[in-house]
């Protein structure tokens, strides 16, 4: 498809907190990784966050593109000294062989078009460059105790990335995708009350999915607790 999957106002909280919830997933895999030491990285479709400033942190040089100039507006107002440069990946005017590392966080998931999404990121390393990609697994993706009507969003929510020429489960391939590569998995235990918890909320919204009052209240028992997809990490130097 052509057309990004998810296009929603909502989507800037969504964004917002994803990045936060999975900084810790990014330090850790950049401390395999090792400093940065100005080398240059770009974080694709980095949106209001992304691993901006993961990448700052570590002392990467980096550039941040996204398809949405409102997004890249978000980012900018973060004050971290990166660059951000708007960018259509599937008509990229960013330069080939210009980075020594390449990130991308749930791209190939909703867009369908991972052979065309794989090329590009290649194309931008610069050779001993490294490939970072990191994509959901919903396997794991549960209230504790279990909650019948959010189980059955969640299914709603894979049947709709499917049937718009997604994978929300493309996390699974990555090994395959980047064959060689290194791989780390990472689940998140959500406390009650965890705005995160939300999440099927959230991705219901944006996809325009209706009948959601029963997952509603599910998550609205302060009691429950739950597990995050899983965030499955590849990395490959080429």
């Amino acid at each position: 498809m052509s057309d990004y999957l998810l296009d929603n106002t909502q989507e800037l909280e969504r964004l917002r907190l994803q990045s936060e919830v999975w900084e810790p997933a990014g330090r850790d895999l950049l401390e395999r990784l090792g400093a940065g030491e100005g080398r240059a990285a770009l974080d694709v479709g980095c949106g209001a966050l992304g691993w901006l400033r993961v990448l700052s942190e570590a002392g990467w040089a980096v550039t941040g593109s996204d398809v949405d100039p409102r997004l890249l507006d978000v980012a900018a107002s973060s004050g971290l000294e990166v660059e951000l440069v708007r960018d259509d990946i599937f008509e990229s005017q960013l330069p080939a062989a210009s980075f020594d590392l390449v990130h991308a966080r749930f791209q190939l998931a909703p867009l369908g078009r991972v052979e065309e999404q794989l090329h590009a990121y290649r194309r931008w390393l610069k050779p001993g460059g490294t490939l970072v990609l990191e994509e959901p697994d919903s396997a794991s993706w549960r209230l504790l105790p279990d909650g019948p009507a959010v189980d059955d969003l969640i299914d709603r929510i894979r049947a709709t990335f499917r049937e718009r020429g997604g994978d929300f489960d493309i996390g699974r391939q990555l090994p395959a995708l980047l064959g060689g590569a290194d791989v780390a998995a990472q689940v998140i235990a959500l406390q009650p009350s965890h705005p995160y918890l939300r999440l099927p909320l959230q991705f219901a919204a944006s996809l325009g999915l209706e009948e959601t009052d029963a997952a509603e209240a599910e998550l609205r028992d302060g009691d429950r607790h739950g597990l995050t997809f899983t965030l499955i990490q590849a990395w490959r130097t080429f």
